[in-house]
């Protein structure tokens, strides 16, 4: 089961009242956003894989947090929350992950393939651990262009065992790429605990036969992250090169819609969700701090859950792509 790690928290009185709110509504558009999309997996409308981001939320709000406009961030399949994070439209997301034309990809790519130029996000890739030396090229050309932006390479404790991982590792450290590699340790991989598959417990610590500094955070916490994030993004943008943040969450749901999770017990997950969820925890910092009355919030998850219905309802409405497009977005058009 996740932990907290004994690094102390940030104190909430360091963040006003207009930072607890953006961070408890964009948690909530993700968590209120997965719960639909899981719906709409149920009724048939969403084909394919599906992975939940339930239960993780933190982890993204919290590194968005530290981010500027020309950050790039790169992620697995599990990536609907970061699209979200990073202030992709839940239209064109739902609308992609129903295959209609009014997804980001047309409704060619689905769940796992969804790219926006606009607001720097690169996948979403199925490939387990492939995204890693990708966003290692994208910090690589920010490095080329001499500007001070950061890529944020997302990838889990499964994908953490991967080979390619350390070959990215040695490069971004020998070239100084400005790359933080976000470890997003849910405990469970694809279906087996770390304590049975990985003999290490601190995966932030194989950074540092490379020379790469890196730390262990609470991702269910997002001041905590968020605070780990700006210290990270500093040591990128200062030239220093990579760094490693191990966040430790818990996803609620299965590794996928179609995983039934039976190699842990209910009384955990639940266990998880009552003393450990990161919206719940905000949400009492709120009406603690009096930032915010139960009505007030109540309003916010109302607005809500309007923007995922009707995200859901354009997808519903969009078409699907025309058999044309089966040919389109295949070679990159150039001017030569």
């Amino acid at each position: 089961m996740a932990r907290r790690p004994a690094a102390s928290k940030p104190a909430a009185s360091n963040t006003s009242k207009d930072e607890l709110l953006k961070y408890y509504r964009d948690m909530l558009l993700i968590r209120r956003f997965e719960e639909k999309a899981g719906q709409l997996y149920g009724m048939g409308l969403i084909g394919g894989f599906c992975h939940l981001y339930i239960g993780q939320e933190a982890v993204v709000v919290g590194l968005e947090a530290a981010a500027k406009e020309g950050d790039k961030r790169i992620t697995s399949y599990r990536d609907h929350g970061h699209m979200l994070a990073c202030g992709m439209d839940p239209k064109g997301v739902m609308a992609e992950l129903t295959g209609r034309e009014g997804g980001y990809s047309k409704g060619k790519g689905g769940s796992m393939h969804m790219f926006s130029r606009e607001k720097h996000f690169y996948g979403g890739h199925g490939i387990v651990g492939a995204q890693v030396p990708l966003g290692a090229g994208l910090a690589f050309a920010d490095k080329y262009l001499g500007n001070d932006n950061v890529t944020f390479a997302y990838f889990g404790d499964g994908a953490s065992n991967q080979g390619q991982v350390y070959e990215t590792y040695n490069m971004a450290e020998l070239w100084d790429l400005p790359v933080i590699f976000v470890i997003e340790n849910n405990q469970y991989a694809m279906g087996t605990s770390m304590k049975r598959s990985t003999k290490s417990t601190t995966l932030y610590g194989r950074g540092e036969s490379f020379g790469i500094p890196g730390e262990q955070v609470d991702g269910m916490d997002v001041l905590a992250v968020k605070a780990a994030s700006e210290k990270a993004v500093a040591h990128c943008r200062a030239g220093k090169g990579p760094y490693i943040l191990e966040v430790m969450t818990y996803r609620y749901r299965g590794h996928s819609m179609s995983d039934p999770a039976k190699y842990r017990t209910r009384e955990e997950v639940q266990k998880m969700r009552d003393e450990r969820d990161a919206i719940e925890h905000v949400r009492e910092l709120l009406l603690q701090g009096n930032h915010a009355t139960e009505d007030e919030l109540k309003a916010v998850d109302k607005e809500i859950k309007d923007i995922v219905n009707e995200a859901a309802e354009f997808s519903k409405e969009s078409p699907e792509p025309a058999l044309e497009e089966l040919w389109t977005d295949i070679y990159a058009e150039t001017d030569a």
